[in-house]
């Protein structure tokens, strides 16, 4: 029994030597290399907040500024420029990037200017009919627009006085030809040029009788477009009586840009679509080019003649026309952009261009623009055959350089040098200018801040009922204040913020309350900011606020109580200036 036991104690302390010489070291190896991975990752890895991605911080906690959670910041970042940005494969496929290499894609193909217009009246068809003679308009036989007419048919009958005293002459002169020629010759002339013709004439001289009324002819064959007169008016000589317009030809009018104006030249073959008619296409020549350029569109008029005697095109209908440019007809070869990956600011040609093949890693590149062909532009400098360019999604990668603080469409300078609470809103009261403000309105002014600050609370609470009744109580205050003793500028300010301030207790909405509201605080706090106050007052700041453009409000307290977002993000902000 004893030697057993001695076998089994022998047996335990064999295999507990055994174990530790097999595993002892490698459990004490493995922890320590698990524990430098573990701070190598820690010590490598920041944390940012995705409202304000200028925070960066190398531990997970609360953003300072909105009080949210901190989510890891993006690594593998290794490589990249200072002007360079990457953009996960995720955020790639969220946004729908797309890219295409400059000079692979033909965009250029069919060499065609794609314009946009409408069908117009032909003006050189247009007839004025119009009375030759005065008098009153006994019988109108055209009575509205787009009634058809025909040369020759009677327009109208007008009782005129004048022709009824020439016809006498005519008659007087007639039976005194034989003694009289060219009297009775010019009685004849008078007449004609009152549009009466020979065959007229002569019945008024055969069978002796004056006649009342006359009739008006029309001139030409057409559509009457107006009608200008109405039965029972009395018309002068050359007064219009119905225009007239003949559609059997019509102008295709079309708009193009003034970078357009060098491709563009008459006589060049325009082919036209409508969706009137889907199914065809219909052939015509440029026939005017306008020399004066629209200021306020920045295009010229593109004019071509259709024959339109089947009718079909009727005038203000929508039509497209293409244009060969001939813009490679000199055997250059050029580049060529899609319209969607160029980005404008006004001044600058702005593209994100790949800047390495194998990784989404995007630069901005400020491009020379020539000529716009159809849906693409010819790249005159700032790009070359072989670079990959963003063609969709330009505007998501645009705002993810922002993001990042690289170089963007509305920062060409970069914001890398704005960190943490550094951030300098540009949404600040005005102290710049000189204010004369009298003491006896500082006090009136002073006496309103409780009044401001039980509205700013309302908003807090974004209770728009409650904001509407503290904003009219402010108002009925403001209104008494007398400000009869401010200058022109000081006096602007205030009775703007009156207006503003009646705006918001007028308005139901708490968008619309607040988006007041960020107007009316720029100009009281800059009045304030001109006083002796009596008590310490904070001007505090969200960035977001107004579109992430930024506004101010005006505390008593130093916390932070964002009347903007409310409880959606109530410590948003931060202490902009301190009013003593």
């Amino acid at each position: 029994m004893r030697k057993n036991t001695l076998y089994i104690i022998i047996a335990a302390i064999a295999g507990l030597l055994l174990g530790y010489l097999f595993f002892g070291g490698s459990d004490s190896s493995s922890t320590s290399g698990q524990s430098h991975d573990h701070n190598s990752e820690a010590a490598d890895h920041m944390w940012t907040c995705s409202m304000h991605p200028q925070i960066m911080q190398p531990e997970a906690g609360d953003c300072p500024i909105c009080g949210m959670d901190l989510i890891p910041a993006e690594t593998g970042s290794e490589g990249v420029g200072p002007d360079q940005i990457t953009m996960t494969e995720n955020a790639m496929a969220l946004a729908n990037v797309e890219t295409t290499v400059v000079g692979s894609g033909d965009f250029g193909s069919g060499d065609a200017i794609v314009l946009s217009g409408t069908i117009a009246v032909n003006e050189e068809a247009m007839a004025v009919q119009a009375s030759y003679f005065d008098g009153r308009l006994e019988k109108l036989n055209v009575n509205y627009e787009g009634q058809q007419v025909r040369k020759g048919q009677l327009l109208a009958t007008i009782f005129a006085p004048e022709l009824v005293a020439a016809q006498q002459e005519l008659l007087t002169a007639a039976s005194q030809k034989e003694s009289q020629p060219k009297l009775y010759q010019a009685v004849r002339n008078k007449l004609k040029f009152w549009k009466l013709t020979d065959e007229q004439i002569n019945g008024i001289e055969n069978s002796g009788k004056v006649h009342e009324f006359f009739p008006v002819y029309a001139t030409v064959s057409g559509t009457v477009s107006e009608v200008m007169s109405a039965e029972g008016d009395y018309i002068k000589q050359g007064q219009p009586i119905a225009r007239v317009i003949s559609l059997s030809s019509v102008w295709a009018e079309f708009d193009a840009y003034e970078n357009q104006i060098s491709q563009i030249k008459e006589g060049r073959e325009i082919s036209i679509t409508t969706k009137a008619y889907p199914d065809q296409n219909f052939e015509g020549q440029v026939s005017f080019i306008s020399p004066v350029l629209d200021n306020a569109t920045r295009t010229f008029t593109v004019r071509a003649i259709l024959n339109n005697q089947k009718g079909l095109f009727k005038p203000g209908m929508f039509v497209n026309g293409q244009i060969r440019s001939g813009v490679q007809s000199d055997g250059d070869q050029k580049l060529f952009v899609p319209v969607s990956a160029v980005m404008w600011t006004g001044e600058r040609s702005l593209v994100y261009v790949k800047a390495r093949a194998e990784l989404p890693v995007f630069e901005m590149r400020a491009v020379t623009l020539g000529e716009r062909i159809g849906e693409s532009y010819t790249i005159a400098s700032g790009l070359q055959a072989g670079e990959e360019v963003v063609t969709n999604g330009t505007f998501t990668v645009d705002a993810a350089a922002q993001l990042q603080g690289k170089k963007s469409m509305m920062n060409p300078e970069g914001a890398s040098s704005v960190t943490g609470h550094e951030h300098h809103s540009e949404m600040q009261p005005d102290q710049s200018m000189e204010m004369d403000l009298p003491e006896s309105f500082q006090k009136g002014f002073i006496g309103l801040l409780p009044s401001y600050l039980k509205m700013k609370d309302a908003f807090v609470a974004s209770d728009a009922r409650a904001i509407a009744g503290e904003a009219s109580a402010l108002g009925n205050k403001m209104n008494n204040l007398d400000d009869s003793s401010l200058g022109k500028m000081e006096k602007e300010y205030f009775r703007e913020s009156v207006r503003l301030i009646e705006k918001i207790s007028g308005s139901a909405g708490l968008k619309e309350q607040r988006a007041y509201f960020v107007n009316l605080n720029e100009r009281l706090i800059t009045l304030a900011s001109h006083m002796q106050l009596n008590s310490t007052f904070y001007v505090q700041q969200c960035p977001m606020a107004n579109n992430n453009k930024g506004a101010i409000w005006l505390s008593a307290e130093e916390k932070i109580r964002n009347p903007y977002y409310g409880d959606e993000m109530l410590t948003c902000g931060k202490v902009e200036q301190v009013l003593n």
